[in-house]
């Protein structure tokens, strides 16, 4: 069972770092379902301030992920219409087959949809197209670096109760 438990968990750190990067999945919230995991390992004492401050972080970082992208939006002048762009470009981004497609899907679908939005001022769709994409970026990193830094975690707390797997 504490095989199963590990497993699960590793796999959900790592799902999480996916996720972090993927608008389908919440990369920090799955990943503390890892920690979580390990957790419920019969022989490792359970340590609730370590669950509480980390899902705390995951909470935090999931509702900072819808507000940084919209203020970076807001902050240059964009619509909703060049966020929605952001998400769908990304998308689009991933399962197209060219090279950082990952982070040019994300730009061109809020320059898209803040053409769709009003399509006579071009210079003001690319300023808030830039806008969303910072904020897409900031979010995006703050993400992924709190499902690696769970991901650590995961790694201290395997190694510190290595005796009951290996």
């Amino acid at each position: 069972m504490d095989y199963f438990l590990l497993l699960i968990g590793l796999l959900c750190v790592i799902i999480g770092i996916i996720g972090s990067i993927l608008p389908a999945l919440p990369g920090p919230p799955v990943s503390w379902i890892g920690i979580l995991m390990l957790y419920l390992c019969k022989d490792i004492a359970t340590n609730y301030w370590v669950l509480i401050i980390t899902l705390l972080i995951a909470i935090v970082i999931g509702i900072l992920d819808y507000i940084i992208p919209a203020k970076g939006t807001k902050y240059f002048g964009g619509s909703k219409y060049g966020i929605w762009g952001t998400n769908i470009g990304l998308v689009v981004g991933i399962f197209i087959p060219i090279p950082f497609g990952f982070l040019i899907g994300p730009f061109i679908g809020a320059l898209v949809g803040e053409l769709i939005y009003n399509s006579q001022e071009k210079g003001r769709a690319l300023k808030a197209a830039t806008g969303s994409f910072i904020g897409f970026l900031a979010g995006t990193f703050m993400k992924v670096l709190v499902s690696l830094l769970f991901f650590g975690l995961f790694l201290v707390l395997v190694w510190q109760n290595r005796a009951i797997w290996f």
